[in-house]
């Protein structure tokens, strides 16, 4: 087991002919603040990125908030968990007050929740002017929603705070919550192994599209979650990213790339700004590096994280 995670990390490194040069990369964060999880407690969470992400010497992260979620019982001290990254050098923003789908609401009702953020949002410590679309949607195949709402956000003084890599590793956080939840007993150096390879995965298969699309590597921003993984695994992530040379960046450098400016016109919008710029060019997504789906994410974790079979 450990020569196939070895093997499929190294040729990871080995698919990109930038590996041995210093590619730069944001790290970002979203839907905070999120419940407890498979593993800690949200206090001890927060205690333990913040730890991480000093530790690694990583100077600034982006938090995109859920202001709603302050007052929700099962999301204890938010406010507190915020203000406590913000303390430790870290930048906020805004990822709508409720985090709605642009793609299932109307304009009204999403440009509302966006205000009501703001107004939590605007004027503290450590915000920027950066909105995120909870889950990427920005709007589906309804173009004319699609414009309304980039309209109003250069309005409102509101810049894309768009993604430009990404490794579901929202789909691997729920997997564990599941595994823990039905008493699975799980193995935590596999776990570990396949949370560094999937977002790598999706940091290695992205770099390479945004290449292919503007023929250089561009200042990356990585979509996170503020997971348990996330806490436990982030160290060792940034280990990986820098030894197959990355460098890790602030968001406020990586939303300074001249990619800020691009608004793909697709027939549905949705995912990665690059992607969608792929999309518009007619640009074919790359075949290697490999890129770890969340079905092949499910298949792994089954077989190589699970020390126990499927309660019957």
């Amino acid at each position: 087991m450990l020569r196939f995670w070895a093997l499929l990390l190294a040729l990871l490194c080995f698919a990109s002919p930038l590996a041995a040069q210093q590619r730069r990369i944001a790290l970002t964060f979203d839907d905070v603040p999120r419940a407890k999880g498979a593993f800690l407690q949200p206090e001890e969470r927060t205690k333990r990125l913040i730890a991480a992400l000093q530790a690694a010497k990583v100077k600034q992260a982006a938090f995109f908030l859920n202001p709603a979620n302050f007052g929700a019982l099962d999301r204890p001290g938010g406010q507190a968990r915020v203000d406590a990254y913000v303390k430790a050098g870290h930048v906020i923003a805004n990822h709508s007050n409720t985090h709605l789908s642009l793609n299932a609401n109307g304009s009204d009702v999403f440009l509302a929740d966006i205000d009501a953020a703001e107004r939590w949002l605007s004027g503290r410590s450590g915000y920027r002017p950066w909105f995120r679309f909870p889950y990427l949607h920005e709007g589906g195949a309804d173009k004319a929603k699609r414009d309304t709402i980039r309209a109003a956000l250069q309005a409102r003084g509101l810049r894309n705070g768009y993604v430009t890599a990404d490794g579901s590793d929202w789909h691997l956080e729920a997997l564990t919550i599941d595994a823990v939840e039905k008493g699975r007993e799980i193995n935590m150096k596999a776990l570990r192994r396949l949370y560094v390879a999937t977002q790598m995965s999706g940091i290695e298969y992205h770099d390479a599209m945004a290449r292919s699309v503007l023929g250089r590597s561009p200042a990356h921003v990585m979509l996170l979650h503020e997971t348990d993984l996330a806490a436990l695994f982030l160290g060792d992530l940034i280990a990986e990213l820098r030894r197959s040379g990355w460098k890790i960046i602030t968001a406020d450098e990586a939303y300074r790339d001249p990619l800020r400016h691009a608004m793909p016109d697709v027939p549905f919008a949705s995912g990665t700004l690059t992607g969608s710029m792929a999309w518009e060019r007619d640009i074919d997504p790359p075949m290697w590096p490999i890129f770890i789906s969340t079905d092949a994410m499910t298949t792994m974790f089954d077989r190589q994280v699970l020390l126990t079979p499927n309660p019957k």
